[in-house]
């Protein structure tokens, strides 16, 4: 998991690349991990001091708009690595459907002339 999430912070401009489905997901799941603490950690931090929430929530909100990018990265490498164009990332922008859709194609294995 470690190195999935490494590499996806060193990938996070390489649009051209391929990312395996279990690259994604672990690089998903350390992500969602450190969501979950910082979310904690803001909502005691706000029940110990205000000011302390706010820098915390500050922090939180830095490292969602850090990872906008790398997340974008790797989505398009993903697809990429099922043989899709990366124009199947929009699949996500229909209600519902889409994004059902866009996680039946992420759980997809990849191929290998793609």
């Amino acid at each position: 998991m470690i190195s999935a999430y490494k590499t996806f912070w060193t990938k996070a401009f390489d649009f051209k690349g391929r990312s395996t489905r279990s690259e994604y997901w672990w690089a998903f799941l350390a992500n969602s991990i450190i969501i979950f603490l910082l979310v904690i950690f803001v909502g005691i931090s706000y029940a110990i001091n205000e000011t302390l929430g706010l820098f915390l929530n500050l922090i939180y909100l830095l490292f969602i708009l850090g990872q906008f990018i790398p997340n974008i990265s790797i989505c398009i490498r993903r697809v990429r690595d099922m043989g899709k164009g990366w124009q199947w990332i929009f699949i996500n922008l229909i209600p519902i459907v889409g994004g059902i859709w866009y996680l039946v194609l992420l759980c997809q294995p990849s191929l290998p002339n793609a």
